[in-house]
């Protein structure tokens, strides 16, 4: 008679791999190496997405909070200056969901980065004249 060699276990294994690869295109639903190769491949790009997905927002963000400063006739740039110089502790995510769904708190948000950046500018171009 052989010797068994892991038997149940390695059965099990093979079965957690399958069921892990359920939904797959062809063989990489049915055989192991296939769907070995093919989980690893999707584990990678599901890791690499969470970040690009972070990265996506940002951008989504910013282009927002620039399109709400813009129709203020300001400058995306001075409002984090400003804002930062003032102690606004508001990030990207949160001044974008006030500038779209309240805009007269951001009109005030504006005006506070206004006077904060203005300081700053005047005093700049005072001492180089």
């Amino acid at each position: 008679m052989p010797r068994a060699r892991k038997g149940a276990a390695r059965t099990q294994a093979r079965r957690k791999l399958l069921r892990e690869a359920r939904g797959y295109y062809g063989t990489k639903s049915r055989l192991k190496q296939q769907a070995k190769v093919a989980i690893m491949r999707a584990l990678r790009n599901m890791w690499r997405h969470r970040r690009l997905r972070r990265r996506n927002y940002r951008q989504l963000w910013i282009t927002r909070i620039t399109a709400a400063c813009r129709m203020r006739g300001f400058k995306y740039s001075l409002l984090i200056n400003g804002l930062s110089r003032a102690g606004c502790l508001l990030n990207r995510k949160m001044l974008s969901e006030i500038a779209i769904h309240d805009p007269a708190t951001f009109d005030t948000l504006v005006t506070t980065a206004r006077t904060h950046c203005s300081v700053q500018h005047h005093a700049k171009t005072a001492k180089a004249a």
